[in-house]
């Protein structure tokens, strides 16, 4: 099978590394340096979909698997299906669920999935009173894509004001910040579910946990995410029972009813309280970053006809085991602000030469002389597996130990919250 993977980052290392291996010859556009050691690149727009659907169609494709939101949210998907294309990824309109989330909340609200309270904000005179509604600092949300950047979970009600401020008057994320959507904070312990679904039934994939905050111990801004590890520990079996009575069926089944059927892989990101009862934060429309290195590096099963499946409306509901797994992810310096660019990269065959590692690249760029550079925020994901959890956390600490550039920030907690 040919498989056109679409995007560029450690998203998208994953998935064509994981399909290489089900079997596939895969080809990513526009792919990067670092994927180009694993599959074969094609350098095009993403936002260009008639290059896109060109591209499928000369090189006869038998499945498009589009794994950044942005060219979901602007309907890549749509493009591809209108021409003949098998694609892993939601409509547009089914799309609009992460690429607003002020649709996500009416979503929820119609279909009575648990999630919550909130007021939208879209000017700055309605601001006060959006904050007198609540009891305590709400979280602040962008209600665009914000490159998992856009949500301020404040400690005081001047941070959240601040927050409401810098998205609505000096629209630090753009048109994103347009709209801000204040949510009621939540207590307890998050978690990312992601079901493969061809808008009827579903594949459960295992539940990761991903590491926002810059720092250890969940300190510091959000980032797009600093590590990750699979299967956590969080979501028992009690826990998915009630998350698919009470939020993947009806999400499914809403969409569906709604006349926007979910094709593609549905990202919950979960609240779990103390006592077990879901609640969802949000949800996504496409794997995510770094979650899936941690999955697809795990996976025990061939993904590759899941999603084919899925794609092609003849998924079988079931699971996808997956082995214990960890993610860390190196940074940039100056991540999650400004990051810098060009420092060389030491140690890449040492770290992939340990047993049960791989080294998937988010933001890199090989110079003529063949040295990698860093070229992006989060630069690369060390992902390892193991018999449990502890052992894989420790392969991948001891694969970073490898791996050096000027400035290099990482997380040294990954995955304790899950051993403690």
């Amino acid at each position: 099978m040919r498989v056109l993977v679409v995007g560029g980052g450690g998203r998208e290392h994953a998935l064509a590394w994981r399909l290489v291996r089900d079997g596939a010859e895969v080809i990513v556009a526009p792919g990067s340096d670092g994927i180009a050691t694993d599959a074969e690149c094609v350098a095009l727009d993403v936002r260009d979909h008639g290059a896109i659907v060109a591209l499928a169609r000369a090189r006869r494709v038998d499945l498009v698997v589009v794994g950044p939101e942005q060219p979901l949210v602007d309907g890549l998907a749509d493009a591809c299906r209108r021409a003949g294309l098998p694609c892993f990824g939601p409509s547009a309109a089914a799309a609009a669920l992460e690429g607003s989330k002020a649709v996500a909340k009416a979503f929820m609200q119609r279909h009575g999935i648990p999630t919550a309270r909130s007021q939208v904000v879209t000017d700055l005179a309605a601001l006060p009173a959006a904050l007198a509604a609540f009891d305590s600092p709400p979280v602040v949300k962008a209600d665009g894509l914000a490159a998992g950047k856009g949500v301020t979970v404040a400690e005081d009600w001047a941070e959240a004001e601040a927050a409401a401020r810098a998205c609505l008057e000096q629209r630090v994320f753009g048109d994103a910040g347009a709209r801000v959507v204040l949510e009621q904070r939540l207590r307890g312990e998050e978690a990312s579910l992601f079901v493969i679904t061809d808008g009827t039934h579903g594949v459960w994939l295992a539940a990761a946990q991903d590491h926002k905050r810059i720092g250890d111990g969940d300190t510091g801004p959000n980032t797009g995410g600093m590590g990750a590890y699979a299967p956590a520990p969080i979501v028992d079996a009690a826990v998915r029972a009630r998350v698919a009575t009470t939020i993947v069926t009806p999400s499914i089944d809403g969409l569906r009813a709604e006349g926007t059927p979910f094709i593609g892989v549905l990202f919950v990101g979960l609240m779990i309280e103390p006592d077990g009862t879901p609640w969802v934060i949000e949800y996504n429309c496409r794997f995510g970053d770094p979650e899936v290195q941690a999955l697809a590096f795990g996976a025990q099963a061939p993904l590759l006809p899941v999603l084919h499946d899925a794609a092609t409306g003849q998924l079988r509901p079931g699971a996808l085991a997956c082995s214990p797994s960890a993610t860390v992810v190196l940074a940039a310096a100056g991540y999650p602000g400004v990051p810098r660019a060009g420092d060389v990269i030491t140690g890449l065959a040492d770290a992939d030469a340990h047993a049960d590692v791989k080294v998937f690249h988010a933001g890199t760029r090989r110079r003529d002389d063949g040295a990698f550079v860093t070229h992006g925020g989060r630069v690369l994901g060390v992902c390892a597996r193991g018999d449990d959890l502890r052992a894989a956390i420790a392969r991948a600490y001891a694969a970073v130990e490898c791996i050096g550039f000027d400035g290099m920030q990482h997380r040294r907690d990954v995955g304790a919250r899950a051993l403690r």
